[in-house]
């Protein structure tokens, strides 16, 4: 896909993310193509935490078909990049997507959270429980073999 892929833009009028996009409400930008914006969380669950969407209204992945993915997905290292180089005391990033409210969506446009890392204790905490004992081999071949049927 070629840089500046220009999609048809589809709204929300409901979604705050629509209006954010259309300037309806103002946001700090840090990035914005044809295509993609980019602008600080209001959170700040660190210094830097942006938030990159699509400049058409998804509600979350799986709403996603290739060409949108290749071209949000295909920003997200710039911005990170852009981000990591405006701070140097950024040591790593968490790039978190979350979708549905079981997921802890909140804003039903799909976006993805760029959390610039400071330190071991920087108040950003992500905790996977290690379920591993629960699974014996037989469990997870039938686990790939469900999931590799819908290809």
């Amino acid at each position: 896909m070629k840089e500046g892929y220009f999609m048809e833009h589809k709204y929300d009028e409901d979604c705050i993310f629509c209006k954010i996009i259309k300037g309806e409400i103002p946001s700090y930008t840090v990035y914005e193509d044809d295509d993609v914006k980019a602008f600080l969380d209001i959170s700040q669950g660190t210094p830097g935490h942006t938030l990159v969407i699509p400049k058409t209204h998804v509600p979350d992945i799986f709403a996603y078909d290739s060409e949108l993915a290749a071209t949000v997905f295909s920003k997200i290292p710039k911005i990170a990049n852009a981000l990591k180089a405006s701070n140097p005391a950024i040591i790593g990033m968490n790039i978190v997507n979350n979708n549905g409210k079981v997921a802890y969506q909140s804003v039903f446009h799909s976006h993805f959270h760029l959390v610039p890392r400071y330190s071991d204790h920087d108040d950003f905490k992500m905790i996977f429980k290690d379920n591993s004992a629960q699974y014996d081999e037989e469990q997870l071949t039938k686990l790939t073999n469900q999931i590799k049927a819908q290809f």
